[in-house]
C-alpha cells in the first residue's frame, strides 16, 4: 500500500532501495536508531541545562557568605594558608617515607645478642650486642649520671617531643656568635634515631629522615625508654657500647657504683668517644669531664658546691693499653650473624671471624698515611679498604680513618661510582662471548643517543687491541662493545654473577662506572679472577658456637659450593689482561716488590670525586678507595696515584712469609729465584716506609701448624663426660 502524502515511501520503492543498497538498514532499525539518537541528545542537553542551574543556585547561595573589606584579606590568607598547608603535608608524607621504611624492620633486634668476637686464629677482639654488659633499669643508675647526660647532651630532654626547637634556635645563635659550629642542635631522641636507623652521613636527607625517626620514637616509647635505650647503644670508645659496658671497661666497676667524677667522664664521651676516651688521652678526658661538671651547675641540676669535690679529684682509670679493635669489620660481621641467626636459636655467641688482625693493622696504618702524607695535597679526607684472601675470606677491612668520629662504613655502606674499575664486567662479557685479548676495536668518538664518552685528554688512537684498551683505560672502547656487540643487560647480569650486591642501573653509561657500588662489591667481584672464573664465596664468619661449645654454623660445612661464574678461557684472558696494567698501564705505582706478579684495574670518576684500584695476586685481592664523604673533588687525584700506592703497602706486608699461588691462566706466574732473594726492605717507594712482617716461623713449620689447626678445628668438641673419664 503506498503512503498518500509520500507515494515514493510505498513498500515497493522501500523494496527496490534495499536492493540497490544491500547495507542499507531495514526501515524499521532506522527508526529504532533515530529514537536512540534523539534520547542521547536531550539527555546530555538536559544534563547541561540541570548542571547550569545548579552551578546558578550554588553561586547565588555562596553569594550570601562574601565578605568585603579588611575580613576579605584574612579569609584570603586562610584559603592560602590551608592550600600550601596540604601542600606541604603532602610533602612531609614524601619526605617522611624513608623513616617509615626503617621502622618496619625489628630495630630491637640489635640488642637481642651477646656476641664475643675472635680473629681467625681464635683471639678475642671485641663484642657486640647489649647482654654481655646486662642493660640497668634507668631508675637504678646514678642520678649522677643521669643528671651528666642531660645537663650535656639535652638539657630539655623531658619538655621537648623529639625535636627542640628552643635548643635548636639558641645553637644557630651562639655558632654565629662563634663563627664556627660549636653547639649542636641535635636532641638525644634525635642522637637515638641516628644511632639505631641510620649512619653519620651529613646530608639534608639524613637529618631529615633524623627528624621524622624522633618524632616516631617519642609516639611509641616513653622518655624513660629513649633515655635508657640511649645509654645502652652508644659508642663509647674503646670497642665498648653502652654506658654500662664503657664504666666496666674504663673503671672496671659496675655501672650503678660510678661516682659524680666518673659519670661527667662518661657523660663526656657521647660527643667524641675517640678523642675523649681516658685510656687513650686522660688530660682531654678530665678536661672534657670538668665541662660536663660546668654544665651541670649552668642548667641548674647542681651547685658549685655539689660538684667541687669532683673537680678535685677527677676520675681515675684502668690501667690498660690501648685495646685494638677492629670496629668497622665487627659492626659488618654482627649484621652477618643477624642474617644467619635464623638457622639457630640461640644469642648468646661466640663468632671466629676471618679477621687476620696483623693484616689488618697493616690495611688500617697504609690508609692513613697515606692520607696523612697525601691527603691535604689530594684534598682527600676519607679512604676505605677491603682484602679478601683467595677462598673468600675477609682479612681486612677499613672503613674510614677514625671509628670513633663516624662510625659509616664507606667499606660497606657507601656507594660511589667505580669509574673505570667497572670497566672489567664488559671485558669479562667480550671473553665469555668469544673474543680474546688480541681482537681489535676502533677507538674513536662515538655517540649513544645524546651521550658521548669522551677519552682522558680527548685522544684516540684507531684500531687498538682489547688488551691495551684495558691497559691504558680507553673509554670508548667498553662503550663500543656494549653498544655494538654485547648490551647493557648482558653486562648488569656479568656484574651481579661475579659478586657485586648493590642494585645496578640500567644507563648507558654504565660501561665506564657511573653506577654506584660498594668497596665491598669490588673487592669480591675482582676476587673471582684468581679463583680461576669461580665465586668468591666472600664471607667474614667461619664459625659461630654457643657458650658449650657447639658449633651453630660453620662456613665450610654448611655453605654450598661455589659455582663457576666465567669461563676457564674467559678467566684466563683477563688475567692475563689485568696483569698488564701494573707494568705498562695506568697503575705502575701498585706492582707489588720481589717480584710477586700483580693485576687490577685503577678507576677515577667524573671531576675526580672518586679515586680507586682494585687489584690481585694468586694469594690476595684489594679493593682500595678514596674521596670524600660530602662528595667534593679532589686535587686530579686518580687510581693509579694514591690508591695503588696505599694498595702495594698494605699487599707487600701481606704477601711476607706466605706460600705464593699462581694466577690461573698467566705465563711465568710465580717470581723467580733471583726476585725471591731480594730483601723486603727495599727502599721505600714514594714516600711510603715498608712495614716489615718479621718471620718468626719457615714455611714448612707454618703449614705443619696449618694442617693441625685444621684437624683440631674438624675435631669433636670435648664433653664434661670425656674430660672427666680422660682424668
Amino acid at each position: 500500500m503506498q503512503d498518500p502524502d509520500n507515494p515514493e515511501k510505498g513498500p515497493e520503492k522501500e523494496t527496490e532501495k534495499q536492493a540497490a543498497d544491500p547495507g542499507r538498514p531495514p526501515a524499521k532499525s532506522r527508526h529504532i536508531l533515530l529514537r536512540i539518537d534523539s534520547w542521547i541528545d536531550s539527555t546530555v542537553w538536559n544534563a547541561g541545562f540541570r548542571a547550569a542551574e545548579i552551578w546558578e543556585d550554588t553561586t547565588i547561595f555562596f553569594r550570601r557568605f562574601r565578605v568585603r573589606g579588611w575580613k576579605r584579606v584574612v579569609f584570603e590568607l586562610a584559603g592560602e594558608g590551608l592550600t600550601l598547608g596540604t601542600v606541604g603535608a603532602v610533602l612531609m608524607l614524601v619526605l617522611a617515607q624513608p623513616a617509615f621504611e626503617a621502622t618496619k624492620e625489628d630495630w630491637r633486634n640489635r640488642g637481642d645478642f651477646a656476641v664475643t668476637f675472635t680473629d681467625r686464629y681464635g683471639n678475642v677482639i671485641g663484642h657486640r650486642g647489649v647482654i654481655h654488659q646486662n642493660s640497668v633499669p634507668i631508675d637504678e643508675l646514678p642520678d649522677s649520671l643521669i643528671k651528666s647526660v642531660l645537663a650535656t647532651e639535652d638539657r630539655r630532654f623531658f619538655d621537648h617531643f623529639g625535636i627542640d626547637a628552643i635548643g635548636l634556635f639558641r645553637a644557630m645563635v651562639t655558632n654565629a656568635q662563634a663563627g664556627e659550629v660549636v653547639q649542636g642542635g641535635s636532641t638525644l631522641t634525635q642522637q637515638l634515631a641516628k644511632n639505631l636507623f641510620l649512619s653519620n652521613e651529613r646530608s639534608i636527607d639524613r637529618k631529615v629522615t633524623e627528624a621524622f625517626l624522633a618524632l616516631w620514637l617519642e609516639a611509641n616509647l616513653s622518655k624513660k625508654e629513649i633515655l635508657s635505650t640511649y645509654l645502652d647503644r652508644a659508642y663509647m670508645g674503646g670497642g665498648t657500647f653502652g654506658a654500662a659496658a664503657a664504666a666496666q671497661f674504663y673503671f672496671g666497676k659496675n655501672i650503678t657504683d660510678v661516682n659524680l667524677a666518673e659519670s661527667a667522664m662518661l657523660a663526656g664521651l657521647f660527643k667524641a668517644p675517640a678523642k675523649y676516651a681516658p685510656h687513650v688521652n686522660l688530660p682531654a678526658a678530665r678536661a672534657r669531664a670538668n665541662e660536663v661538671l660546668t654544665n651541670l651547675v649552668q642548667s641548674g641540676l647542681m651547685t658549685e658546691g655539689q660538684v667541687i669535690a669532683a673537680r678535685r679529684n677527677p676520675a681515675t682509670v684502668v690501667d690498660r693499653n690501648e685495646v685494638e679493635s677492629p670496629d668497622f669489620f665487627l659492626d659488618w660481621a654482627f649484621d652477618e650473624v643477624q642474617r644467619l641467626s635464623p638457622r639457630f636459636h640461640q644469642h648468646s655467641l661466640i663468632v671466629r671471624t676471618t679477621i687476620d688482625m696483623g693484616i689488618q693493622k697493616a690495611a688500617e696504618d697504609s690508609v692513613e698515611t697515606s692520607l696523612r702524607e697525601y691527603g691535604e695535597a689530594y684534598h682527600a679526607k676519607q679512604g676505605a679498604m677491603v682484602m679478601i684472601e683467595n677462598g673468600g675470606a675477609v682479612r681486612a677491612m677499613v672503613g674510614g680513618r677514625d671509628y670513633g668520629e663516624s662510625q659509616f662504613n664507606r667499606a660497606t655502606k657507601a656507594l660511589r661510582q667505580p669509574g673505570s674499575s667497572f670497566k672489567v664486567y664488559t671485558y669479562a662479557l667480550a671473553m665469555e662471548s668469544g673474543m680474546t685479548p688480541q681482537t681489535t676495536i676502533v677507538d674513536a668518538p662515538i655517540y649513544w643517543g645524546n651521550w658521548s664518552p669522551h677519552n682522558y685528554a680527548n685522544r684516540y688512537v684507531g684500531r687498538i687491541t682489547l688488551e691495551t684498551a684495558i691497559a691504558q683505560s680507553i673509554n670508548t672502547v667498553p662503550v663500543r662493545l656494549a653498544k655494538e656487540k654485547l648490551g647493557i643487560q648482558p653486562i648488569r647480569a656479568m656484574a651481579k654473577n661475579l659478586g657485586v650486591e648493590t642494585p645496578i642501573r640500567d644507563d648507558v653509561t654504565i660501561p665506564i662506572g657511573t653506577s654506584e657500588v660498594t668497596v665491598l662489591d669490588q673487592a669480591t667481584a675482582y676476587a673471582t679472577f684468581p679463583a680461576g672464573g669461580y665465586q668468591s664465596r666472600r664471607h667474614g664468619i667461619s664459625q659461630i658456637l654457643d657458650y658449650e661449645g657447639n658449633v651453630l654454623y660453620d662456613f665450610d660445612r654448611d655453605e654450598p659450593a661455589p659455582k663457576r661464574v666465567l669461563s676457564e678461557q674467559a678467566d684466563a684472558y683477563m688475567n692475563q689482561m689485568l696483569s698488564r696494567v701494573p707494568y705498562v698501564g695506568t697503575a705502575r705505582k701498585a706492582a707489588l716488590d720481589n717480584g710477586v706478579l700483580t693485576a687490577g684495574k685503577t678507576g677515577t670518576t667524573q671531576a675526580y670525586r672518586d679515586a680507586w684500584f682494585v687489584g690481585f695476586t694468586g694469594n690476595y685481592t684489594c679493593a682500595v678507595w678514596f674521596g670524600n664523604d660530602d662528595y667534593t673533588s679532589t686535587n686530579n687525584m686518580t687510581g693509579g696515584s694514591l690508591p695503588a700506592m696505599t694498595f702495594k703497602r698494605a699487599m707487600d706486608y701481606a704477601h711476607q712469609g706466605v706460600t705464593l699461588r699462581a694466577i690461573p691462566g698467566v705465563e711465568n706466574p710465580l717470581p723467580s729465584e733471583k726476585d725471591v732473594a731480594k730483601t723486603a726492605a727495599a727502599k721505600p717507594q714514594d714516600g711510603l716506609p715498608q712495614l716489615i712482617r718479621p718471620r718468626m716461623l719457615s714455611v714448612q713449620s707454618t703449614n705443619i701448624l696449618k694442617d693441625l689447626g685444621k684437624k683440631l678445628k674438624d675435631a669433636a668438641p670435648l664433653t664434661p663426660q670425656k674430660v672427666a673419664s680422660a682424668e
